[in-house]
């Protein structure tokens, strides 16, 4: 069997369908696949990773459909594999995971790397088990140690320090968070290489789905306008406050760590070197003290607005504007003149 070898990327998709006409039978579906955009910051990283080991950078894409291919040639990709089945406008992780096995074991790449979102972090546990291999999840950086073996970086222990963890066996994969690195520069000049793979595996492994619950969630990483709160919040339903502030920007809401570890606000939603990475146009911080892990989540955001009673809050050392005042107080104001010129 050949040894592990080269650089992997498990893109991920996101399906959209539309209608395209009709049968004489039948609605017509056209369906298209946008990727997502941690898979190009992974292309990035992974390109950096591939060229220190002398090594190929490879991607995989599971879709319905897609134009995306050769885009992914051009942000630093030697090949493309793609498989395309209709099955995959659903994307269930355990027809995912079925095909991802089988190309792993086929190909063989010495690194596996995934998006740390939500179905990433879903999936890549599944795939690790099942090439009895380890993980390292939401890793903040990458790097190659002297021996070749890849450093995978993630804060631990309350994100007091950042463990360098490696593996002894192969693949050695990792998930990473969206935001952490950046996306390569398109480079037009490169050549595509899109080779499209039959499916493995087209139907159900075995594995059965007892309930399907959907959870309203958006993805924050990618809102213009963010209102986010922590330790000033005095109670759960005061969040509706904070909700009524983002809906009048059109914006999402965040929380800090303090609030998810309470149980009061949902961790698809935390902002935070534990968390989630922001770069939102405005980012509004409303009792937030801003701790570092907290910082670290939210610094490089465009316009940063911090409300918060303490006038020695770290929050107010990296925001653009700040009110030393009660939330209670300024955020209903703030609402009040935002309804007066909507």
């Amino acid at each position: 069997m050949n040894a592990w070898n080269g650089v992997l990327i498990i893109a991920e998709s996101r399906a959209q369908t539309s209608k395209a006409g009709r049968s004489a039978n039948a609605e017509l579906l056209a369906y298209t696949t946008e990727v997502h955009p941690v898979t190009y910051e992974l292309l990035g990283k992974g390109r950096g990773l591939a060229d220190t080991l002398h090594c190929g950078l490879d991607c995989l894409l599971l879709c319905a459909e897609s134009d995306d291919a050769e885009e992914m040639n051009l942000c630093g990709a030697d090949t493309v594999y793609i498989m395309k089945s209709k099955a995959f406008a659903d994307p269930e992780e355990c027809l995912y995971k079925s095909n991802i096995v089988r190309f792993i074991n086929e190909y063989r790449p010495s690194i596996v790397l995934i998006g740390a979102t939500s179905f990433g972090r879903s999936l890549a546990p599944r795939v690790a088990a099942a090439l009895s291999t380890g993980l390292t999840a939401d890793c903040t950086g990458l790097s190659i140690g002297e021996s070749g073996e890849l450093i995978q970086i993630r804060p631990a222990f309350s994100d007091n320090i950042l463990a360098h963890i490696t593996s002894r066996v192969y693949p050695q994969m990792a998930t990473v968070r969206h935001g952490e690195f950046a996306a390569p520069a398109r480079d037009a000049g490169r050549k595509a290489n899109v080779v499209e793979i039959p499916v493995f595996v087209n139907e159900y492994d075995g594995t059965k789905i007892i309930e399907r619950m959907k959870r309203n969630a958006h993805d924050i990483t990618e809102a213009e306008v963010i209102v986010a709160c922590g330790r000033g919040i005095k109670a759960e339903e005061d969040i509706a406050l904070i909700q009524k502030l983002a809906d009048c920007l059109g914006g999402q809401v965040g929380f800090s760590r303090s609030l998810v570890d309470a149980g009061i606000a949902d961790n698809a939603y935390q902002i935070g070197y534990s968390g989630l990475r922001v770069k939102p146009k405005l980012y509004i911080a409303c009792g937030i003290s801003g701790a570092p892990q907290h910082l670290a989540g939210m610094k490089e955001s465009g316009t940063i607005i911090a409300i918060n009673h303490d006038a020695s809050a770290p929050i107010f050392s990296v925001c653009d504007i700040g009110y030393v005042g009660d939330l209670y107080q300024v955020v209903p104001q703030l609402i009040k003149e935002l309804e007066a010129v909507s």
